[in-house]
């Protein structure tokens, strides 16, 4: 039995959800710039619902942006059109959805899940194997978890199981509390792109944050 102690943890990246595109010409125009600015691991597209012909065309538009800038591109829900928009997977919403996507999205594709209201939830995504699990997001009714539970359901996952955790985060605060307790990604989304002082200041700020959290945690282990 070997004695090493496990490699430390990477710090934890930002993972940027957009707003519902409609037009994407104003996110098109905002990413490149974000994505400079703050260390972006991948942009979540939520899509505004149409036919999938204008859907798969938003894709397109928007892939080569988040791929060129070494951010991976998903797609909230529909599967079936990743691969023809050239997405690089694909959220899906709860277990059901992960079952459904998972032929049409691997071996070749991240599939990624949330709406796991139970510990048990979360084992079956991770047994099934969904490349990370998140933890957070409002339901259909818009109600979410305390932080503080968000935040302890973060640290079980990051000290028990393999796959990648991602904290939806509401907040500068959020992020870094999430960060601190073991989360991989963080998923940052409306109060970016609705900070008055722009998206940009408040990325770079949330990117700070969870790299500040991860410092003092791994100080605080040592």
């Amino acid at each position: 039995m070997s004695n090493k102690s496990p490699p430390p943890r990477p710090a934890p990246r930002l993972y940027l959800a957009t707003p519902d595109v409609d037009d994407p010409a104003s996110v098109l125009a905002a990413l490149p710039d974000l994505l400079a600015a703050a260390d972006v691991a991948a942009v979540l597209v939520r899509l505004k619902e149409t036919d999938q012909r204008t859907m798969i065309s938003r894709i397109k538009a928007l892939a080569p942006v988040v791929q060129n800038a070494g951010a991976a591109l998903l797609v909230d829900g529909h599967p079936e059109i990743v691969a023809r928009g050239g997405a690089d997977g694909a959220h899906l919403s709860n277990i059901a959805a992960l079952e459904d996507a998972m032929p049409s999205l691997k071996p070749d594709r991240i599939a990624g899940v949330g709406g796991l209201e139970t510990r048990h939830e979360s084992m079956n995504a991770g047994e099934m194997g969904a490349d990370y699990v998140l933890f957070g997001e409002p339901d259909a009714k818009g109600q979410r978890p305390q932080a503080q539970a968000i935040a302890e359901r973060l640290d079980w996952w990051a000290e028990l199981f393999e796959p990648p955790c991602v904290g939806f985060a509401t907040s500068i605060e959020e992020a870094y509390d999430f960060a601190a307790s073991g989360a991989d990604f963080v998923l940052v989304g409306d109060f970016i792109w609705a900070d008055p002082r722009g998206p940009k200041a408040a990325l770079i700020e949330a990117d700070a944050a969870i790299k500040k959290a991860f410092t003092a945690a791994a100080v605080g282990e040592s």
